[in-house]
């Protein structure tokens, strides 16, 4: 990644930018910024703010990137915790590749702790449904890999808003609860994060060596040693090995070809290739024809959706412990095998994998086994074409803070399951199979599109729709992120592995009476949302002349 000579004011000026930045944000509403010196969209104002306080002072993208995900882990808890998870993807200009980082901690290694989910299940929010937590980490290597500034620097803005105090309380937005934690939370967790710089500042070496000793503090030093004692505490079953185990993974990521366009998703430990899978299932179809919000579509794009969601279902878990067929899922072949199982004039009412291995469009025994919460939106382009879209999730814990360190931790576990032989299935140190799923979009190797969406199992429904707004009806940001959307649940739940509902349908209510008569004829069973579908960021760049726009919660741009 490009790395500019930095020039970092004094904290003070830094603050002053981040109260004066040109963010627009208004509470439920969408907003846009526009700009070539930079472009923050994220799911908080005070996040854009952080971001463009960096890029005012000659941060790139990733640096950028880091200040805005510390501050969305104090300013959004509950949807996203510096105890959760994030999964990143990186455009870099200068060696113009995509890169995954999988912010996603794992299972404890203990076999006893998996025995006992095995037994008991995998439910609830107590910090015994908590992964090892990654975002720390995540940032660290973010900064080495990509980004030019210390994680103090970082830091700052994030200990600006700390410092001015917060409430003795979180929302765990999984679902709606005030958690008090009965002490002032903030300044615990402002007490945390400069332990982590000091241990950076006392460090020798080079910039990255630094940068190690924050990790090395956090995953193996003091705080994971306080974080050990909590867990035991609290009966929870992590423990100060299973940080010292984690590390970020830098990994290839998924991509297709659609119409011109590279899609870029993280890999099968995460939904992602479901929307690469459903792309390939509607490029042998004129989207153009039927119109984007008309009957025919809807029902063409849903019924994608269900054959990528039958797959995901049965074949996507962490890579490194499974092998998930990922070539043949996203193969010329297997998708010529698929797409004829797509009925144009009727709703499937049936969950059918198909065989990957075999070449074989229907599983011969199709693998059913009956049995949303928090997360936040981060895109961020700076002048020297850099580009990351980020997921950040911490489905929330009321368990409240680990001792007094500040840290509250998500219960991403409970994506795991406790089905022998399935690939999602807990395992020591496994990666659960979340839905956390930013995307990148590139034209001719340079990036066109980050688009990140909250939503649990909504979240690459509402991406794939943006996608097409863009590529197949020439919607921009603002357009698109306005446009009705739809979704269906005819998939297992990501969340404790709720049944599937067969054939559901939910619609925008801005969708007409009789495009919905239309679609309940095909045997659509049709529920209308009066809100949007997905909380989504999107971001646009021109690479000819440079100009970004972006639309989301919050957005923002560097002005000078």
């Amino acid at each position: 990644m490009n790395r500019p000579k930095l020039n970092f004011y004094p904290v003070v000026l830094s603050v002053i930018i981040m109260l004066t930045s040109q963010s627009l944000y208004s509470a439920g509403a969408d907003h846009s910024a526009s700009g070539k010196l930079g472009i923050v969209v994220a799911g908080k104002p005070a996040a854009v703010e952080s971001g463009l306080s960096i890029l005012e002072n000659g941060g790139n993208a990733a640096d950028a990137a880091a200040a805005s995900l510390l501050t969305l882990s104090v300013v959004q808890v509950g949807a996203f915790c510096i105890g959760g998870e994030v999964p990143v993807l990186v455009y870099d200009a200068a060696r113009q590749n995509v890169m995954v980082l999988s912010g996603q901690g794992g299972a404890p290694l203990d076999t006893a702790a998996i025995n006992w989910y095995m037994k008991n299940g995998i439910t609830g929010n107590s910090v015994r449904l908590a992964a090892v937590p990654a975002v720390v980490d995540l940032i660290v290597v973010l900064l080495q890999q990509f980004g030019t500034i210390t994680f103090q620097q970082a830091v700052t803005p994030t200990l600006a808003l700390l410092d001015a105090g917060g409430p003795s309380w979180y929302r765990d937005t999984s679902d709606g609860d005030t958690i008090e934690t009965g002490r002032n939370w903030y300044a615990e967790l402002a007490h945390t994060l400069r332990k982590l710089c000091a241990a950076e500042q006392a460090a020798s070496g080079s910039r990255n060596e630094k940068l190690k000793a924050v990790a090395d503090c956090f995953y193996r030093g003091e705080i994971a040693d306080q974080l050990d004692a909590w867990y035991r505490e609290q009966g929870g079953f992590l423990r100060k090995k299973d940080l010292a185990a984690h590390h970020t993974r830098i990994e290839e990521p998924a991509m297709v070809e659609y119409r011109g366009y590279n899609v870029y998703k993280c890999g099968p430990w995460t939904q992602g290739p479901f929307l690469l899978q459903s792309l390939r299932l509607l490029e042998g179809f004129d989207l153009k024809v039927p119109g984007r919000a008309s009957a025919d579509y809807i029902h063409l794009v849903t019924e994608a959706m269900k054959l990528a969601f039958a797959d995901r279902d049965e074949y996507y878990g962490d890579p490194e412990f499974v092998k998930v067929p990922m070539q043949e899922l996203l193969s010329e072949k297997y998708t010529l095998l698929r797409r004829p199982m797509i009925n144009l004039h009727k709703a499937s009412q049936e969950i059918i994998p198909g065989d990957p291995i075999k070449m074989e469009a229907i599983k011969g025994k199709n693998r059913y086994v009956p049995v949303q919460g928090g997360t936040t939106t981060l895109c961020v382009a700076d002048r020297w074409g850099n580009v990351i879209a980020a997921t950040p999730s911490g489905l929330g814990s009321t368990a409240g803070c680990a001792g007094e360190t500040g840290i509250i931790h998500g219960t991403r576990l409970v994506s795991l399951n406790t089905w022998p032989g399935h690939p999602d299935c807990i395992a020591p140190g496994k990666r659960p199979r979340i839905t956390l799923t930013p995307t990148l979009v590139l034209k001719d190797n340079k990036p066109i599109l980050a688009i990140s969406v909250a939503g649990g199992d909504l979240q690459d429904q509402a991406a794939l729709q943006l996608i097409l707004d863009y590529i197949e009806f020439g919607l921009h940001p603002v357009e698109a992120i306005a446009a009705p959307r739809f979704a269906t649940r005819h998939h297992i739940g990501s969340f404790g592995q709720d049944p599937p509902d067969l054939a559901s349908l939910m619609v925008n209510k801005s969708i007409v009476a009789e495009i919905i008569k239309d679609l309940e004829m095909r045997g659509h069973k049709i529920t209308v949302s009066r809100g949007g579908i997905g909380g989504a960021a999107m971001l646009l760049v021109d690479p000819v002349s440079g100009e970004s726009e972006a639309c989301g919660s919050a957005a923002g741009s560097v002005k000078k």
